[in-house]
């Protein structure tokens, strides 16, 4: 292994050699870009669903309908005041609506109030094209026909699906704008150079781009589903790990130009001695987010291989293309600060970080209790955590099928604008009545009907007089199912049974998840390390990193933001992403200390490590936090969270655990930090 490693580094690095790898490395994406592109993909009802789960199944019967490549979409006409008078001509705008669908009118249903007004329509929706340019242009033509003084909207299950398609539209292009900005400014400040900031952006832009077509490429290969939001995390991972690589891999290289004349020696040297925790990082990050693939939703899978895939190239970029690149460029690209041979290594220099170790020296138990408090106080919002977002805080700026959902809740009964849906494997009428009996003596059940029939399946829509993700709702559907239940493949279905299941889904994936990513980022770190406490200290220190900034998210998020609660997905992604990428900094430290330690014992090794990677791992935890705040600017509120979920962590993960904390052990422990593995300066001799 180590005669390819060294095969590999002579020929990324050579002098004739290394034009050719970086050349071969544009070409490569160059040539992904412009001759494969991105797959494509319409999105499927069941995508994010849970699999498996009652809802879903009644999603997948519904397919059988003869109306299955459509979806319902609700017009909404209200007023301030009464509409009675425009009643009849608003019966005649809804009469005359043509969506291309075929069928009886549309007819007009008023509330009770008198100040608004419905009408249920159904517009093709085989793609998600087709049912964006079906809700808008039925929304263009019910404004052209509506009377002045009423307010016209569109919301149902149609116009939701069309406005999220609306509002991903381009915002994952605005999204690469901003990581791309924000990676750029982060390391123009990092080197302050005008010049050596451009070829780490330019090699990791050139990977993710490349990542984003072959992740594509790789999922519609196996059939595993993905969506837009899918590709804007990926792009955050691979411009927030590609990064921290590279900053690991230049401080490496700027460190070894202090010891040797010879740039081509000296981007040798540093390869060798980046690319094992690079290697390592980037595997137990890669097996990490493969255990999403153990999640039941689709989508959720589709994160976890399309992220392994981004993983792969970040790392194969950076530790191919990028130092065949730099080398090329010779030391002045370093200026204004060129290192020079006979400088002091950042290891040996009496550092910021170099005085954060001594200090820390002085006291390691009281700097290990002192964090550990702080972790747990900011941890306390755990204990009020409550997992569940409605549909309404979804939406960072609320589309109009929301604020159409809300105005309608208003006047009619709160489940109008999105009824329960029952499908059942029968189209006998005796047995559909009874059930429609049943049903209606349900208490909060309003209303019961029948809507379409065909290929030996039927659907009725229930109309709760609570809002669908309403205690009320949850405990009524409970009574829906008891009663379904009593009759072969019937199933309940809609926005209160998706959400009921998508909660126990999103428990079950946590339960399963998060012990195995734990297990396998263990032994993984245990492999490198070849120990078995470390690993135990380190993955435990990612753990309090990740409970605090969850904990401080809740308040964030319900006290400041006014939220009512957190998306049952963000403890999952969250908890996978800092762990997997927390290790990183662990690895990028202890790794150091390591070879430090061979020379001069753990205790200093610790020292002289947080001295030489102190600020690249602070760089690079600033770095990989602004990447993921970035997610705020999609239009979905559950990425926001993520995406402040992980920042916080990461920040606390590399300001206060990897940089005081975790040293603060290992001067603790000393040489009985690594057990069983003894590591001693005498090792250096073998």
């Amino acid at each position: 292994m180590r005669a390819v490693i060294d095969r590999v580094v002579d020929t990324v690095t050579g002098r004739r050699s290394a034009w050719v790898v970086a050349l071969l490395g544009l070409a490569l994406g160059a040539g992904v870009m412009v001759g494969l592109g991105e797959a494509e993909r319409d999105p499927h009802p069941t995508d994010t669903l849970a699999a498996g789960y009652e809802s879903t199944r009644g999603v997948e019967l519904a397919e059988q309908l003869p109306t299955e490549d459509t979806a319902t979409a609700i017009i909404l006409f209200s007023s301030d005041s009464e509409i009675g008078s425009s009643l009849p001509d608003l019966e005649q705008v809804v009469e005359g609506l043509d969506t291309g669908v075929p069928g009886p009118p549309a007819f007009l249903q008023p509330s009770e109030d008198g100040t608004a007004a419905i009408s249920v329509v159904n517009v093709p929706a085989e793609t998600a094209t087709e049912v964006t340019a079906s809700v808008s242009d039925l929304r263009t033509s019910l404004r052209d026909a509506t009377p002045e003084g009423v307010e016209v909207q569109v919301t149902g299950p149609a116009a939701v699906r069309a406005d999220l398609a609306e509002v991903f539209s381009g915002a994952n292009t605005t999204l690469l704008a901003f990581t791309a900005s924000v990676v750029a400014v982060l390391l123009l400040i990092t080197y302050r150079s005008p010049t050596l900031w451009l070829v780490p952006l330019a090699v990791v832009g050139i990977a993710d781009r490349t990542a984003a077509i072959l992740a594509t490429q790789v999922l519609a290969f196996f059939g595993v589903p993905w969506d837009e939001s899918t590709i804007g995390i990926l792009s955050v991972l691979v411009f927030g790990a590609g990064t921290n690589y590279a900053l690991l891999l230049i401080s490496r290289y700027r460190d070894e130009l202090r010891t040797r004349e010879d740039r081509f020696e000296a981007m040798g040297h540093a390869l060798r001695r980046t690319a094992e925790a690079v290697l390592a990082s980037a595997a137990t990050v890669v097996v990490g987010v493969l255990t999403l693939l153990l999640s039941v939703f689709p989508n959720t899978r589709g994160l976890g291989l399309a992220s392994a895939v981004g993983i792969v190239v970040a790392a194969g970029f950076v530790l191919l293309m990028l130092p065949a690149a730099l080398v090329l460029f010779g030391r002045w690209i370093f200026w204004p600060k060129v290192p020079h041979v006979g400088e002091e290594g950042q290891a040996g220099r009496r550092s910021g970080w170099r005085r954060v170790g001594d200090r820390v020296a002085t006291r390691p138990k009281a700097f290990i209790v002192g964090t550990l408090t702080l972790l747990a106080v900011m941890a306390v919002g755990l204990t009020q955590l409550q997992l569940g977002l409605p549909s309404s805080e979804q939406f960072t700026d609320k589309p109009e099928a929301i604020v159409a959902a809300e105005r309608l809740a208003e006047s009619f009964p709160g489940g109008a604008a999105d009824p329960t849906t029952v499908v059942t494997a029968t189209e006998d009428e005796a047995t559909v009545e009874q059930l429609v009996a049943d049903l209606e003596g349900l208490d909060p059940v309003g209303s019961v009907s029948v809507g379409a029939q065909g290929g030996g399946v039927t659907q009725l829509s229930v109309v709760l007089s609570t809002t669908p993700e309403s205690d009320e709702a949850r405990a009524a559907l409970d009574d829906i199912r008891t009663v379904t239940a009593e009759l072969p493949e019937t199933y309940v279905t809609g926005t209160a049974a998706e959400t009921a299941d998508t909660a126990d889904a999103s428990t079950r994936d946590r339960l399963v998840i998060l012990p195995i990513i734990l297990i396998l980022v263990l032994l993984a770190l245990a492999a490198i390390l070849r120990s078995v406490l470390a690993p135990v200290i380190l993955v435990a220190s990612v753990i309090a990193s990740f409970c605090a900034a969850l904990g401080v998210s809740w308040w964030l998020f319900t006290g400041l933001l006014g939220f009512s609660g957190l998306d049952p997905i963000v403890p999952l992604y969250s908890f996978l992403f800092l762990v997997a990428l927390g290790v990183d900094y662990n690895i990028f430290l202890i790794t150091r200390t390591l070879e430090e330690a061979r020379h001069v014992g753990s205790r200093e090794g610790v020292l002289r490590a947080l001295s030489a990677t102190g600020g690249v791992i602070t760089s690079a935890g600033i770095l990989l936090a602004a990447v993921f705040a970035v997610l705020g600017v999609l239009p979905l509120v559950v990425l926001a969270q993520v995406g402040a979920v992980i920042c916080i962590g990461v920040l606390l993960d590399t300001l206060l655990v990897r940089t005081v904390l975790v040293p603060a052990i290992v001067l603790t422990l000393g040489e009985r930090f690594w057990w069983p593995r003894r590591v001693a300066p005498e090792e250096a001799t073998h």
